[in-house]
């Protein structure tokens, strides 16, 4: 961590805050390094090991999988909208609540009914990530727009192109991976590759095993989405 030494009440809250979710996490906080910097920086970094029979990773989608989204999109639009000055204070919170909910309970549910691809959304943005697990995975997937869900205020903002500058990065990056039909417009295109911060998983799930998946959300209080399917043709189709 770096810090200014006249922030002391918001560096107080800032490692409150952190050591909130490395408790929830269930994990260890085992030391660190601060030093004084007129620039705030805070970050942690996660050391430990996995079964190699009990991972998920990016190469595991199969032709045929769900895709399954455990948290809607939007941090990124509604974040930048806010700092613009155009952005209602309950659409930050609601952002908030979801950036401060951690994956684990969908991740374990995930790695306990034995699949095997999985990503998290984060920077690259829905589409972004997305992908990179159907490269890695060798497959194309097919995203419906109407069914991929978006956190209060994110539509609205997205129309008004309060966007990040990383959201139009990734869509000049990734846009030539992405066939969209006709009619979905510019900014909802942007929206699906809206950067997020903390955002939550895009796991691939068998046909076989998604109503054991979802009767297991449903019983942990856990939200999740269908919004597509692993296809065999290559890119990604966004209808």
């Amino acid at each position: 961590m770096a810090f200014p030494p006249d922030l002391p009440e918001i560096l107080a809250e800032v490692l409150r805050g952190g050591a909130e979710k490395v408790r929830e996490a269930g994990i260890a906080l085992a030391g660190g390094h601060t030093i004084q910097d007129k620039e705030p920086k805070y970050g942690l970094a996660v050391i430990g090991l996995a079964h190699p029979d009990r991972v998920m990773t990016r190469g595991g989608v199969r032709p045929g999988d769900v895709l399954v989204l455990t948290k809607p999109l939007g941090t990124g639009v509604i974040v930048t909208a806010c700092k613009r000055g155009w952005g209602q204070p309950s659409h930050l919170a609601g952002a908030t609540r979801w950036m401060t909910a951690l994956n684990r309970t969908a991740s374990r549910i995930a790695v306990q009914l034995g699949l095997r691809g999985a990503t998290d959304v984060t920077g690259f943005g829905l589409l972004g990530h997305a992908w990179e697990m159907a490269e890695a995975s060798g497959v194309g997937m097919r995203i419906c727009l109407r069914d991929v869900p978006l956190m209060d205020g994110a539509q609205e903002y997205a129309e008004s192109s309060h966007f990040p500058g990383g959201s139009r990065c990734n869509r000049d990056f990734y846009g030539p991976h992405v066939r969209f039909a006709p009619g979905i417009v510019e900014n909802e295109q942007i929206l699906l590759f809206d950067a997020q911060t903390s955002g939550g998983l895009l796991l691939a799930v068998p046909p076989g095993k998604l109503d054991q998946l979802f009767d297991r959300f449903t019983a942990e209080g856990q939200p999740g989405w269908v919004i597509g399917q692993a296809v065999t043709e290559p890119g990604i189709e966004v209808v």
